[in-house]
């Protein structure tokens, strides 16, 4: 190789693979200290687009997971409505039975209807508070509640409403129902029962709904955790490999440097030359 002072080959050379060094290094620090090897679309961008997709797929799940999050509570108050009336309704059953016995005095079955008053408006009150996020699964007029099921929104679940008032929905126990009389304490019974029997089948539909929504949400998560593994696949550095190569890119770093200067210092040569 010819000797010149005005085109250093080797220099150049050395050079270009420093220079290519320290764009590797820049590239492992940036994954040592951010956690990923592909942290931007300059980095890979095909791998990128296709995290970016995936991540959507996870914040719709995450949407998802909020929607029947709700219809689990809004059920899970109805439930307990409806099983709260169902325990009101064995003890009104118990006070007319007592009512319709023919051998107690009128203040006995007096204070029995007092009792039986404040059950059954007890009752009421039970169906007007039971809401959650303005959901009242149990009134009468209740709409039915619907909850999201895919990160796309096509596929939904929806629980039905059961009218557990008094009147509307249990038709057998109107509003202003007392055992007052023996008569009427007689006929109160079976229609307690039938009442009792309406809630009861309320509450198998509730929890049926509401094992809709749990096993729907438990696949949803189940669901949202395996794709942001396999994000993370995609994106996130492998550590132990980025530090094993950081140390050669260093090692690789300083035999750059002094190939570079051992390059740089060859046109010394020519000066010898003219000793």
């Amino acid at each position: 190789m010819a000797i010149s002072v005005n085109t250093n080959v080797s220099a150049m050379t050395a050079l270009q693979y420093l220079s290519q060094t320290q764009a590797q290094m820049a590239q492992t620090q940036s994954a040592i200290s951010t956690g990923y090897k592909v942290a931007s679309a300059k980095d890979d961008g095909a791998t990128y687009a296709i995290a970016q997709n995936m991540r959507g797929a996870v914040a719709s799940y995450g949407a998802v997971t909020d929607s029947l999050n709700r219809g689990v509570s809004a059920v899970d108050v109805a439930l307990s409505a409806g099983q709260s009336i169902s325990d009101l309704l064995i003890q009104m059953k118990a006070k007319a039975l007592a009512a319709a016995d023919k051998s107690i005095d009128t203040a006995s079955r007096g204070a029995l209807n007092n009792d039986f008053t404040a059950l059954r408006d007890q009752i009421k009150t039970i169906v007007s508070n039971a809401s959650f996020n303005g959901y009242n699964l149990v009134k009468d007029g209740g709409a039915n509640i619907t909850a999201l099921a895919s990160a796309d929104g096509t596929s939904k679940i929806t629980v039905s409403a059961e009218n557990l008032s008094l009147s509307a929905g249990l038709t057998t126990i109107p509003t202003t129902a007392n055992i007052s009389a023996q008569s009427d304490a007689s006929t109160m019974v079976g229609s307690v029962q039938t009442a009792l029997n309406t809630v009861n089948k309320a509450l198998a539909s509730l929890s049926s709904g509401s094992k809709k929504f749990s096993i729907q949400l438990g696949f949803v998560q189940k669901l949202s955790d395996t794709i942001t593994s396999g994000i993370g696949n995609l994106v996130d550095a492998n550590m132990a490999e980025e530090s094993a190569k950081l140390t050669s890119l260093q090692t690789k770093q300083q035999l750059g440097v002094q190939a570079l200067s051992i390059a740089n210092s060859s046109p010394q040569i020519v000066l010898s030359l003219f000793q």
